[in-house]
């Protein structure tokens, strides 16, 4: 393949690509040169095995300078999506949640789009042998799959940010900018602070049943949250409401809020 071109400017827009506990800096530098073919330029990395920077990533991202000297770094995906008003997860088994699925096709033109009107998006990348947890999933707002051979389910890491950039990078004359009027979506950190206040407060009012059954009754309340796409004023007004109910609710013994499903 030929090289560089230095006459052409380099494209470096669209979405952040996040990749959660990456353990060969080859793989992050092969994601590099991927996003660098076509266009993408942030990377961010969650707790990376091999620390950061990494030398074996600089030799595997063949010239893609600009995007590993940008390179951020991260301890939770909760952080490192902080900022992004829109998330993707990439997943490639069936998740029990209420997100929408989408395909790459379909997932890229809404990121675009999201991109036309000035919204922060990214994606996240599990690890390379076992993806992302349900809890990481559940932080994003819907999630992309891949149509794979459902014999032959592998797709490395490099391989699945080079399909994801590949159809962003063919949107580019599509995007349709919605109405200025649209309400942007809140970044991630108020969902996140709005669903830690509801963690203490449910768990007070005995809403959790029992402990076992909390982390997945907490995913089922972040997706609702998340699904939305509630601005920044939205999740106010739900956190004074929240509060309000608060100072005149009566504690009551764990296991007695939450309604039972079949």
């Amino acid at each position: 393949m030929a090289g560089t071109d230095k006459q052409q400017p380099m494209l470096a827009e669209g979405p952040a690509i996040i990749l959660v506990e990456p353990q060969l800096g080859e793989n992050i530098g092969m994601v590099a040169r991927a996003m660098a073919n076509f266009g993408l330029a942030e990377l961010r990395l969650v707790n990376p095995r091999d620390g950061w920077p990494n030398e074996k990533a600089q030799a595997a991202a063949s010239r893609a300078d600009h995007i590993i000297d940008a390179v951020t770094t991260f301890d939770t995906a909760a952080d490192a999506i902080a900022d992004l008003n829109f998330v993707y997860a990439t997943t490639a088994r069936p998740r029990d949640n209420f997100k929408p699925v989408r395909g790459p096709v379909e997932a890229s033109m809404e990121l675009r789009n999201r991109f036309s009107a000035d919204q922060k998006t990214g994606i996240l990348f599990g690890r390379e042998r076992w993806g992302l947890t349900n809890e990481e999933v559940s932080l994003a707002d819907e999630i992309v799959t891949f149509p794979v051979n459902p014999a032959f389910a592998s797709l490395n890491i490099a391989q699945a940010v080079l399909l994801m950039s590949y159809e962003w990078m063919k949107t580019g004359d599509q995007a349709v900018r919605p109405p200025q009027a649209q309400m942007i979506p809140a970044p991630k950190e108020h969902i996140e602070n709005l669903m830690s206040y509801l963690d203490r407060v449910l768990d007070e009012r005995g809403y959790f049943r029992t402990d076992d059954k909390k982390p997945k009754m907490m995913d089922n309340l972040r997706a609702l949250f998340t699904r939305p796409g509630f601005s920044i004023e939205e999740l106010a007004v739900l956190r004074g409401v929240f509060s309000s109910l608060e100072k005149f609710s009566p504690w009551k013994p764990r296991g007695s809020g939450a309604p039972e499903r079949d």
